[in-house]
C-alpha cells in the first residue's frame, strides 16, 4: 500500500462517511439484535517526525492491550484482538480510510484469537474453547466449532480455506475438516507445554508447524486431497530443538517464508531463528 493512500485517509471518520466497508463488515450478532450506542473504539494518530524516521505511517490506539493482529488478503484490512476489551475485543481496521469497527455488539467471552478466512467474508474468532465463523457479508454465525480444549490459543486456516488448525495451552494441536463435523479430525499430541503457535505454510507447500513452552518445534506434512472423499494425510517430519525455555515460556511464535519451505521461530529466551531444509 502507497504511503499517499495511507494519508488520504486523515478524517474519513470524522465527517459521518457510510461506514459500511468492502468487506461488508457491520455489526454482527448471533443472538441479539439490540442497537447499543457505541463509544469511539480506536484512535488513529498521524505519526511524529521521531516515529516517521522510524518507518511510522500510522499510530493506532486501542482501548486495551493488542495480543494478536491479522490480515486481510487484499492489505488494507487487518484484525486485531485484545482480550481485556471486552465488547471491543476484536477490532477490524481498514487503513485508506482510517477507519476501526467492532463487528460484535456485546462480548461472547475471552477471545484467544481472529482470522480472516484465505478468500471469503469470512471470519474466524476462536473463544476459550469454541471457534465461531461468521458470513461478514450477511452478518450472520454459520458453524461453531468445539475443539474440545479447556483453553484455546491460537488457529491458522488452510490455504484452500476448508481446514483450520487450533493449539491450546494443554498441549493440543487440533486439526478441523470444515466439511465434516465441528468437533475435530485429528488431536495431535506431540507436545509436553503449553503450544502457543501453529501456522500453516501458504504457499502450495503442505507443511504446519506448532511451537510451545517445551522449547520444541514441531513441523508436520499435512496433505489436503482434491477429492472430497478423502480425508486429509498428517505425517510428523521433524522435531525442531534450540531454543531456550526461560520463565516456562519456550517458544512463542512461527512463521513460514511465504514461498521457501524456511521457518522462522521467536523464543522466550530473546532469539529468533531460522530453519531451513
Amino acid at each position: 500500500m502507497s504511503k499517499l493512500r495511507i494519508e488520504s485517509g486523515w478524517g474519513y471518520d470524522k465527517f459521518g462517511n457510510n461506514k459500511d466497508t468492502k468487506l461488508g463488515l457491520q455489526e454482527v450478532d448471533d443472538d441479539d439484535n439490540e442497537k447499543v450506542k457505541r463509544k469511539e473504539i480506536c484512535k488513529w494518530y498521524p505519526p511524529n517526525d521521531k516515529q516517521k524516521q522510524q518507518g511510522i505511517s500510522v499510530v493506532i490506539q486501542c482501548q486495551k492491550a493488542v495480543k494478536k493482529i491479522s490480515w486481510h488478503r487484499k492489505g488494507d484490512y487487518f484484525v486485531t484482538v485484545s482480550p481485556d476489551g471486552r465488547n471491543n475485543a476484536v477490532v477490524i481496521h481498514q487503513i485508506s480510510k482510517h477507519l476501526s469497527q467492532s463487528p460484535f455488539r456485546k462480548s461472547k467471552g475471552i477471545v484467544s484469537d481472529c482470522k480472516f478466512h484465505p478468500f471469503k467474508p469470512q471470519l474466524f474468532v476462536a473463544y476459550q474453547r469454541t471457534i465461531k465463523i461468521y458470513d461478514l457479508g450477511q452478518q450472520v454465525l454459520i458453524k461453531k466449532l468445539m475443539p474440545g480444549a479447556r483453553w484455546l490459543s491460537t488457529i491458522d486456516i488452510h490455504p484452500r480455506g476448508d481446514n483450520l488448525l487450533a493449539s491450546s495451552y494443554d498441549k493440543r494441536v487440533l486439526w478441523h475438516d470444515l466439511d465434516l463435523s465441528n468437533t475435530p479430525y485429528k488431536t495431535l499430541r506431540y507436545h509436553n507445554k503449553a503450544v502457543r503457535s501453529i501456522v500453516f505454510h501458504k504457499s502450495n507447500l503442505p507443511l504446519f508447524a506448532s511451537a510451545s513452552d517445551d522449547g520444541i518445534i514441531h513441523v508436520f506434512h499435512g496433505t489436503v486431497y482434491d477429492d472430497l472423499m478423502t480425508n486429509p494425510l498428517l505425517v510428523p517430519l521433524k522435531k525442531l530443538s534450540g531454543h531456550k525455555v526461560v520463565n516456562s515460556l519456550g517458544v512463542l511464535d512461527l512463521i513460514w517464508h511465504p514461498k521457501e519451505p524456511w521457518l522462522f521461530s521467536a523464543g522466550a529466551d530473546g532469539t529468533a531463528r531460522l530453519w531451513t531444509t
